[in-house]
C-alpha cells in the first residue's frame, strides 16, 4: 500500500421505533406483492433513508473547533472521539436501523420473486435492483462498524467482526445474529453485487439516479473493489461510468456554470436528478443541512485554508469563491438543502429531509485514478487528475495547470516516489471535493491515516492509526440478540 502524506437482524428490528416500521403495517399487505411495479415499489425503500454525513464528517479532519456554535451530539461525540451518545437522525445508531430497514426491503422483494415460480423471469430488472441494494447496504455497516478490510498476508480480515448479513425477510422480533467476519460480508456482498448488476435495466425506472441504474451501480463496484483492493477491476467498472464519452461531461461545471451562481442556485442544482454528476440520489431524514455550518465542530477559516490554499496545478480553486460565511465563524459550501415535510397539511411540526449524492462521477473518477497508480500507470492517474482539474481551477488554462511529474515533486517535497506523490494528489482532490460530506472518513479509514482535533482551550485528541474508536460502535439494543458489541 502506498503511503500517504502524514502519514453492522434487521436492527430496526433490536429497537422500538424500528418494530413499530414493521409491526404497526398488516403483515397481509405482504400478500399484495404480486406483480413486478409492486416490488419496484417496495424497492425504493430498500435505500438507507438516513445520512452518515454528520458523525462522519465530525470525526474527520475537516473540522476543528469554534469555540461557540449548536450543541449536538452527533457532532461533539466523533470530535471527541467517543461513542455518539444519540439514537435521532444523523447518528451512527439511526444509520444503522437505516441500513438494516433498507435490507429488510430488499430481502422481501428477493422472496417475492423467488416465489413467483415459473413468472420470476418477469422480475428480473427488480432481482438486480434488490441484490444490488442488499450489497450497498451491508458495505456501507461494515465499512462504518468493523475494521477496514485488508488484502494483505498480514491481515485480519478472516477473524476481524463483521457485521449480521441478513439474506431473508424478517419473521420475528429480536431474531438471532451472528456476527461472522469482514472477509465473510465482503465476500456475500462480492456475490450479491456481481449477481444483481447484469440484471439492472434503466429503463424500468421513471427517474433512474433515485435506484441503482447501470452508472451508479459500476460506480459502487468501482468503490467496493477500491475498498477490497482489486485495482484491476476498480478500473474496469469505474470504466464503464465514462463508456459513454467524454469524463469531463459528468463532473459538475464548478469553474464554468456553478461559477456565476449564487448561494440559492448552488442549493437548487447540487442534489438534483438532472445534474449528470449526480449518479445515484436518496431522500434521507437529516438535520445535517442546518447543522453542518452552525455546529461547534465544522470548518474554520484554519481548515478552510488548508483544504483549499494550494494545489498541484498551481492554480486556484474554484470552491474558494464559493465558501460563504453565515454568521461569525460559520462556513458553508451551498450543497445539502433541506426540506421540510409536515405532518399534516395544517400541522406545525414535521421531519427534514435532504437528498444526499451517495455515487458521483467525480469519485469514480478518483477511484479509477488511484486505482492506475497500484498497477503503475502514472500516465493514466495523471489524465484523470487533469481532466477533474479542468472543470475546477479558477481560470483554467492548460499550458498553466496541466498537472506534471515536476510539479508533483515540487508541490509534495518530502515524498520521492513519483506514485506516492501522485496518490497523494488523488487524496487531496477528493478532500477538497467532498468537504462537509462526510466522504473524508473514507479515505482516512482505508488509509489508517490518525486524526488529530484540538478543542478551543488548546486540549490535543488523538485517533491513532490502530485507535477501537475508528470503529463506530453498534447499538446498545443489539446485546438482546446475544450479540457482541465492538471492543473499546
Amino acid at each position: 500500500m502506498r503511503k500517504i502524506l502524514l502519514y453492522t437482524t434487521v436492527a430496526a428490528l433490536f429497537t422500538t421505533t424500528g418494530c413499530k416500521k414493521f409491526l404497526d403495517k398488516n403483515p397481509d399487505n405482504r400478500a399484495s406483492l404480486n406483480t413486478p411495479d409492486q416490488v419496484s415499489q417496495l424497492l425504493g425503500t430498500a435505500y438507507p433513508q438516513a445520512n452518515y454525513m454528520a458523525f462522519c464528517e465530525s470525526i474527520s479532519d475537516n473540522v476543528a473547533d469554534k469555540g461557540a456554535g449548536v450543541q449536538d451530539r452527533t457532532n461533539i461525540d466523533p470530535f471527541f472521539f467517543q461513542d455518539v451518545n444519540n439514537k435521532d437522525q444523523d447518528s451512527p445508531e439511526f444509520y444503522w436501523d437505516g441500513c438494516y430497514t433498507a435490507i429488510a426491503a430488499a430481502n422481501q422483494a428477493l422472496e417475492t420473486i423467488r416465489n413467483a415460480g415459473a413468472d420470476s423471469i418477469q422480475y428480473k430488472s427488480q432481482k438486480g435492483e434488490a441484490l444490488v441494494c442488499r450489497a450497498y447496504a451491508h458495505f456501507m455497516l461494515v465499512t462504518f462498524f468493523s475494521k477496514p478490510y485488508s488484502s494483505l498476508s498480514t491481515s485480519t480480515s478472516k477473524t476481524d467482526l463483521g457485521i449480521p448479513y441478513v439474506t431473508t425477510p424478517e419473521k420475528i422480533v429480536f431474531q438471532q445474529y451472528d456476527r461472522k467476519t469482514v472477509a465473510y460480508d465482503y465476500q456475500m456482498i462480492e456475490q450479491d453485487l456481481l449477481q444483481g448488476l447484469p440484471l439492472l435495466d434503466d429503463t424500468k425506472y421513471t427517474v433512474p439516479r433515485y435506484h441503482f441504474n447501470k452508472l451508479a451501480a459500476n460506480a459502487f463496484a468501482a468503490r467496493f473493489y477500491l475498498f477490497k483492493q482489486d485495482y484491476a477491476k476498480v478500473i474496469t467498472y469505474a470504466n464503464a461510468v465514462f463508456a459513454a464519452g467524454n469524463v469531463t461531461t459528468l463532473l459538475r461545471p464548478w469553474n464554468t456554470t456553478y461559477r456565476t451562481m449564487t448561494p440559492q442556485d448552488l442549493f437548487a442544482v447540487y442534489e438534483k436528478a438532472t445534474e449528470p454528476a449526480n449518479l445515484l440520489l436518496v431522500e434521507t431524514a437529516s438535520n445535517w443541512a442546518r447543522n453542518y455550518y452552525t455546529v461547534r465542530y465544522a470548518m474554520t477559516s484554519d481548515i478552510r485554508d488548508q483544504v483549499f490554499s494550494d494545489n498541484a496545478t498551481g492554480g486556484n480553486w474554484e470552491f474558494s469563491n464559493h465558501v460563504y460565511t453565515a454568521g461569525t465563524n460559520n462556513y458553508l459550501i451551498p450543497k445539502i438543502n433541506e426540506y421540510f415535510v409536515r405532518n399534516s397539511v395544517n400541522a406545525n411540526i414535521g421531519v427534514p429531509y435532504v437528498m444526499v449524492p451517495l455515487f458521483t462521477a467525480e469519485e469514480a473518477l478518483f477511484n479509477r485514478a488511484e486505482a492506475y497508480l497500484f498497477q503503475n500507470n502514472l500516465n493514466g492517474c495523471l489524465a484523470d487528475l487533469n481532466a477533474y482539474a479542468s472543470t475546477r481551477i479558477r481560470d483554467y488554462d492548460p499550458a498553466l495547470h496541466t498537472i506534471t511529474t515536476a510539479k508533483l515533486a515540487k508541490h509534495y517535497v518530502g515524498i520521492t516516489n513519483s506514485l506516492d506523490q501522485a496518490l497523494n494528489c488523488v487524496i487531496d482532490f477528493k478532500r477538497a471535493e467532498y468537504v462537509q460530506e462526510g466522504m473524508r472518513w473514507f479515505d482516512l479509514l482505508r488509509y489508517n491515516i490518525p486524526v488529530t482535533h484540538k478543542t478551543f482551550e488548546g486540549q490535543t485528541l488523538s485517533l491513532p492509526a490502530d485507535s477501537k474508536m475508528r470503529v463506530f460502535q453498534l447499538p446498545e439494543t443489539v446485546k438482546l440478540s446475544g450479540m457482541p458489541l465492538n471492543p473499546r
